[in-house]
């Protein structure tokens, strides 16, 4: 009998392709998930799902460009009726635009929000809507440390990465009475594709090191995938409205 803590649930990663969604949709499936991967190219996923099924999962393949809201709704609806169900909701998908504060554009600054922010809420809607039917869910936002204290040249992204903190508050408390949990975490600088240009320069490297204050190293993608794994499962049952940081003490400092 399987008893790993997420059997026969079925969870949906957005950006679940590469880096800190990659190794969330290894670990939920390995935790007993059948899991849908939502990516901007469903061929880019293709042996990320065989990992999944090499674990005997479930996994279907979505494509989802989460400032499309109008085909990610489709996309929900798609897994929803592939897979039967949608239980964990992870929104991982986002990205920033390092400027001074002088210097951000209306441009960007609405397309950073509508890559962290605004998608989250509205794909939150949409599949929380399918969970008040179903009698509940979890939904797992990726914050940011960002969203906690102020990084000088990330404005936008601070400013979008803390309403998802906030946003993450809202919708459980309004959305618990459904049986809907929500819960965000909070990562410092994690090893990943995204993250090496900036940490390959070795004097930004050594900052950042200083600046995570208590552990004093980069985080790994497992480590935040683990704690995603916690709260969408059962032995986080009376979690919601929380957004934890995964900084190795960065926000403590």
């Amino acid at each position: 009998m399987d008893t790993t803590p997420l059997t026969g649930s079925v969870a949906l990663v957005t950006a679940a392709s590469r880096g800190i969604g990659r190794s969330i949709a290894l670990d939920l499936a390995a935790n007993g998930a059948d899991v849908a991967l939502g990516v901007r190219d469903p061929e880019a996923a293709g042996a990320l799902a065989d990992e999944i099924r090499a674990l005997g999962r479930r996994v279907t393949t979505v494509a989802m460009d989460v400032t499309d809201l109008a085909a990610c709704r489709r996309a929900v609806d798609a897994v929803i009726e592939e897979l039967g169900t949608i239980d964990v909701l992870v929104n991982n998908a986002g990205g920033g635009i390092d400027e001074p504060a002088f210097d951000v554009t209306e441009e960007h600054f609405d397309a950073v929000w509508a890559l962290n922010t605004k998608s989250t809420f509205f794909i939150s809607q949409h599949v929380a809507r399918h969970m008040r039917t179903a009698g509940g869910g979890s939904i797992v936002n990726i914050a940011s440390q960002a969203g906690l204290v102020a990084l000088p040249g990330e404005v936008s992204y601070c400013t979008s990465k803390a309403a998802v903190i906030h946003l993450t508050k809202c919708l459980a408390v309004e959305w618990g009475q459904d049986g809907i949990r929500v819960n965000a975490v909070a990562p410092t600088f994690i090893e990943t594709e995204g993250t090496a240009p900036a940490l390959s320069d070795r004097a930004f490297r050594e900052d950042t090191v200083e600046r995570i204050a208590a552990l004093h190293r980069i985080g790994e993608p497992q480590e935040v995938a683990a704690a995603v794994t916690f709260l969408a499962g059962p032995g986080a049952s009376l979690i919601t409205g929380t957004a934890l940081p995964i900084d190795g003490g960065w926000t403590a400092r």
